[in-house]
């Protein structure tokens, strides 16, 4: 099956997965792979992955955990379709399912079809900016991959609560939800969290040692008691020169968790 001439065909984790994904507009990349990566998912568990565009994260989970079952849920058509033909070339249709729903309307899971809680692992990689804040594409799909509450006309915060309610709502007790978004939503996810998920455990994401951070990687345990944490930050690259950290550049080229993983899960 040949990728087309609006798709690329990409290699993550060393060749261990490969997907398709647009040419042009939204497509996965490092974030994605460092999302999938802070999961401590275990063999023979169930992982969601929320607004999953084409499945990079959630395969990326797959990948790396031996008989992990998966749930990709999104609201664009499109993107289901390409990421059905990234589970089935990648062998995983007997543990995936895909699932076509909005995560900024109103029903929560039950109106979704997902069984209150019945998920061991959420994940999330919401889109990233406030409406107005950015000049929008006219491209709707990308917009709506980009611009958070965009069909719905939510703000940032109101899109983030309700990702987070239907998480909660989706998970067992002790279930986790795992989110990477920009340094500066944290303002907007932390209340989204609060009341839904204890033991919150935000990891910084820097570009450079000496660099303010551009993304957090923040989780969150259902029913826990346990308190707030900042944990060691995440470094990509050195000071100087290019390429990746040794750390780094070992999950994006092969199935392994981040040493950071697991943080908040007491």
């Amino acid at each position: 099956m040949n990728s087309g001439p609006d798709l690329t065909d990409d290699a993550f984790l060393g060749g261990a997965l490969n997907v398709y994904q647009p040419a042009r507009g939204h497509r996965s990349g490092l974030d994605a792979v460092l999302l999938a990566a802070s999961v401590l998912a275990g063999p023979g568990e169930t992982v969601l992955d929320l607004g999953c565009g084409v499945g990079v994260a959630g395969l990326c989970v797959m990948a790396r955990v031996a008989d992990i079952e998966a749930l990709f849920l999104d609201r664009d058509d499109a993107m289901l379709a390409l990421a059905e033909r990234n589970i089935e070339r990648n062998g995983f249709e007997r543990r995936a399912h895909t699932l076509c729903f909005d995560l900024d309307g109103r029903g929560g899971v039950a109106a979704a079809g997902v069984p209150q809680g019945s998920i061991d692992h959420a994940i999330a990689n919401p889109p990233f900016f406030e409406q107005g804040v950015t000049r929008a594409t006219p491209d709707a799909a990308k917009r709506s991959a980009h611009i958070a509450g965009d069909a719905a006309g939510l703000s940032r915060a109101e899109s983030l609560a309700r990702w987070a309610a239907f998480a909660a709502g989706a998970l067992r007790k002790g279930g986790s939800f795992t989110l990477i978004h920009r340094a500066d939503a944290l303002e907007d996810i932390l209340p989204a969290l609060a009341g839904r998920f204890g033991a919150v455990a935000v990891v910084p994401i820097h570009p450079r040692p000496e660099s303010d951070a551009i993304r957090v990687l923040v989780s969150g345990i259902k029913g826990s008691r346990a308190a707030f944490s900042i944990r060691p930050g995440i470094v990509l690259h050195p000071a100087s020169g290019e390429g990746y950290l040794p750390q780094i550049e070992a999950v994006l080229r092969s199935p392994q968790a981040l040493p950071q993983a697991g943080g908040g899960t007491t």
